[in-house]
């Protein structure tokens, strides 16, 4: 799919970062849209809203911080301005909207909500659109030009469609079991969505991103991670909320919370170090703080069963 959407790029003109941002990062983000919309049908809420939450975590400290060891990837500014501060700007618009009645128990993502959350997805496409068109006409200007090998366009659009299906039957092959695994140790729906789920869907992320982190191609690397989570809460969440409304417990608010304080982290680590570049130490600190989190959350379900 890397080797694809790098070609596709390159023969209509669009920089890696644009293809990164939306045709991979919405490859990826099949596994949580095709997970969610069936666990909202069966009633399984619980194990939809924590499935948006964990991989978003998953994405940022876990994906980034392998992809950065793997190779150091350098962020474009545009990318560390615009792309990362919006994908602040849709878990602060998910906090805000499940903030309403969390004191009380009663805070409910409703259709109201995933108009909002669709609505915002909208503007982020036509920033997209806006994006392609100059990239398109900086690499007509010559100012940018693709580099690695060439492909039809017929055969590239194969590479990328069959990379994402690819993507899409492991990660949720991997969700069917480890959600069978979860079931028979009895532990909670939260629990499986932000953990077991999350990483599982987020598997897509993680292959895409490291291979481009192996190829260089850090465009890709980091707008695959920053596109997918703005797709996942603005997009996926969106569209299930819309097919079924999800309660929001005080547990999973503070999850929430970490999302936020997490992209916030990777746009702070922007200007650390050496600017607009996420080092091996930056990942090193991304691996520490998932590990933290994810027992945590093991810790948290514990407390809970007892």
């Amino acid at each position: 799919m890397v080797d694809g959407a790098g070609a596709i790029a390159r023969r209509f003109g669009m920089s890696e970062l644009v293809i990164g941002l939306t045709v991979v990062a919405f490859g990826t983000s099949a596994p949580e849209l095709f997970a969610n919309v069936i666990a909202a049908f069966r009633g399984s809420t619980d194990l939809a809203l924590g499935n948006i939450v964990g991989s978003n975590i998953a994405n940022i400290l876990l994906i980034l911080g392998i992809s950065a060891l793997v190779y150091p990837i350098s962020v474009k500014f545009s990318t560390t301005f615009k792309e990362i501060p919006f994908s602040f700007l849709a878990a602060a618009v998910l906090v805000i909207l499940v903030s309403d009645g969390i004191a009380s128990g009663t805070s409910v993502l409703n259709s109201f909500d995933a108009f909002i959350l669709l609505s915002f997805f909208v503007v982020f496409l036509y920033y997209m659109f806006g994006l392609f068109q100059n990239s398109h006409k900086e690499a007509l200007d010559g100012e940018e030009q693709g580099h690695g090998k060439q492909h039809s366009i017929i055969k590239a659009s194969m590479m990328s469609v069959g990379g994402i299906i690819a993507l899409t039957l492991g990660g949720e092959s991997v969700v069917r079991s480890a959600t069978e695994i979860g079931i028979q140790l009895g532990v909670s729906q939260t629990m499986l969505g932000l953990t077991v789920v999350a990483i599982g869907t987020s598997l897509p992320e993680l292959a895409t991103s490291v291979k481009a982190a192996l190829k260089h191609k850090t465009d890709i690397a980091v707008g695959n991670v920053v596109g997918s989570n703005i797709f996942n809460i603005f997009w996926v969440l969106g569209l299930t909320a819309i097919t079924k409304p999800i309660p929001v417990s005080a547990e999973i608010f503070w999850d929430i919370v970490i999302v936020l304080l997490a992209t916030a982290l990777l746009f702070l680590f922007m200007f650390i170090g050496k600017k607009q570049k996420l080092e091996r130490w930056n990942g090193t600190i991304f691996l520490v703080l998932y590990l933290i989190y994810f027992g945590f959350t093991i810790v948290r379900e514990l407390g809970m069963v007892t």
